[in-house]
């Protein structure tokens, strides 16, 4: 897909405020620091709509991003080692929930990890849910750029092996530095709208 038109149209917490314009969406969902802001950047080739931070736990809200009248990107709150409270986690636990489970409009999350580290157990947890109730997942495995190529499979593998990834969940390899996977990152999301 070509982006010429994009932007962030809204931050919500709660049903009544996501957009109503029934475009499909794709939820990106990763552990806090993956790249999900990254990927999106990347994939919408803008330098920086979707904020970066060296800080764990940016994101603290559905952030809805429109592309091309057609569908939405919508970041979530990353889970893992972000530096917030109990209850705060709690809260955007039941947000996300709500919005993965009850969204119709939801097309497939695309859940992002890190090629050059085995799945981690916050990682594995959400494959396990998003199977649970059969939400389609794409899996995009980042930094691929900071591996040599002869290791691309065998990390694949690890990916695979330790999410017991699905058949018909993909996994993609991707860097945002280089600009690889987009393509069949977009093909995919194509696929499914």
């Amino acid at each position: 897909m070509k982006v010429n038109q994009v932007e962030m149209i809204m931050s919500a917490v709660r049903p009544e405020q996501y957009p109503d314009n029934g475009f499909p969406e794709f939820a990106l969902a990763g552990r806090s620091n993956v790249g999900k802001s990254s990927f999106i950047n990347k994939m919408i080739g803008r330098k920086s709509l979707a904020r970066t931070s060296s800080k764990p736990g940016k994101t603290q809200t559905l952030n809805f991003y429109k592309i091309e009248e057609q569908l939405f990107f919508v970041d979530v709150p990353g889970y893992g080692y972000a530096k917030v409270s109990k209850s705060e986690r709690g809260k955007w636990g039941s947000m996300i929930e709500t919005y993965l489970i009850e969204r119709e409009q939801l097309r497939a999350v695309i859940q992002i990890v890190d090629l050059r580290h085995p799945p981690s157990v916050d990682d594995c947890i959400m494959y396990d849910f998003l199977g649970d109730y059969n939400i389609p997942t794409i899996i995009v495995a980042t930094k691929a750029d900071k591996i040599p190529k002869g290791k691309w499979e065998k990390h694949k593998k690890i990916v695979r092996d330790t999410l017991h990834l699905r058949a018909g969940d993909p996994i993609i390899l991707f860097s945002s530095e280089k600009g690889m996977g987009m393509d069949e990152a977009w093909k995919e999301i194509e696929s499914r709208m």
